[in-house]
């Protein structure tokens, strides 16, 4: 991949190594009911609410760009947006249009998407790992500013340069399980998300440790600077009690998670929606509570 810099004063977003309790919106949330909830969220205190594209439900950006146009200062993450179903100079334009109308506000991840799914609708390809690597490459060096030339197996641009790159540039963060993926991620991205760091409503931290010493490998080995951030799914119980789902939170941040994003449902039952989710915005409050006392 060969590609034409030029000088830039855009700042990175800063990711606060505080750890942060989010709630997760499913791709069950009927998307009329998603800006109600995060209203909801940020008038109890959360700092971030999290979507998931899953085909063939809500978009990504169309819900994200809707709750932080409807919000004050809530950050809105997107874990994940799957690369196959959009070329990566439209994602690029996408993520710098949120990043510049709210900036420091959007955090968004991208992932290879359920193979399964994508043969649905068309777009599977051979190898969903270089796919990813291309569009993520691609996409990070269109936020910084650069003037972008590939050919490479899937992604092929030709002096492709943003119009509007962001002043403040969001993390790139990269969603998966695998080795090769979690590696992908340390050596090019900003961070991972991790959707089995409990996936039982159980908090793992020995898989999340795996996790950050692949990716920290990798990181290292690509002579990056700085640590990852790690976004861990916390999943729940129908009948989880706060101090439980506090007790999890605490150990996945204890394992090293930074924003620990969790949702009604998962476990025992398929995530929830409507009411449910504005009653487990409630729950949340309540562990955050806990979890300062």
């Amino acid at each position: 991949m060969s590609g034409t810099s030029s000088p830039s004063t855009r700042s990175e977003q800063d990711l606060s190594r505080t750890p942060v309790l989010a709630l997760v919106q499913p791709a069950d949330q009927p998307p009329e009911r998603m800006i109600e909830a995060a209203r909801r969220a940020e008038d109890a205190g959360l700092e971030e609410v999290w979507i998931w594209e899953d085909c063939f439900a809500a978009s990504g950006i169309g819900p994200a760009a809707a709750m932080l146009a409807a919000t004050r200062e809530l950050r809105v993450g997107i874990g994940l947006l799957p690369v196959p179903l959009r070329a990566p100079s439209l994602t690029a334009m996408e993520l710098a249009s949120l990043a510049s109308m709210f900036p420091g506000r959007f955090l968004p991840g991208l992932g290879h998407g359920v193979l399964d799914w994508m043969g649905q609708a068309g777009v599977r390809v051979s190898s969903p790992v270089t796919l990813l690597r291309e569009h993520v490459d691609a996409i990070r060096r269109l936020l910084h500013g650069e003037e972008v030339t590939t050919q490479g197996r899937y992604v092929d641009l030709d002096r492709v340069r943003l119009r509007f790159p962001p002043e403040v540039v969001p993390p790139v963060l990269v969603g998966g399980r695998g080795p090769r993926t979690l590696a992908l991620a340390g050596e090019l991205a900003d961070g991972i998300i991790m959707d089995d760091a409990a996936p039982e409503g159980r908090a793992l931290p020995d898989r999340v440790a795996q996790v950050i010493e692949i990716v920290g490998a990798a990181r290292d080995e690509a002579d990056r600077e700085g640590r990852a951030e790690v976004i861990g799914f916390l999943p729940t119980a129908s009948d989880a009690e706060p101090a439980f789902v506090a007790e999890q939170a605490h150990a996945l941040w204890q394992a090293g998670v930074d924003r620990v994003v969790s949702f009604a449902g998962g476990v025992d039952g398929p995530p929830a929606q409507g009411d449910e989710v504005l009653h487990f915005v409630d729950v949340l409050a309540e562990v955050a509570d806990a979890m300062d006392r």
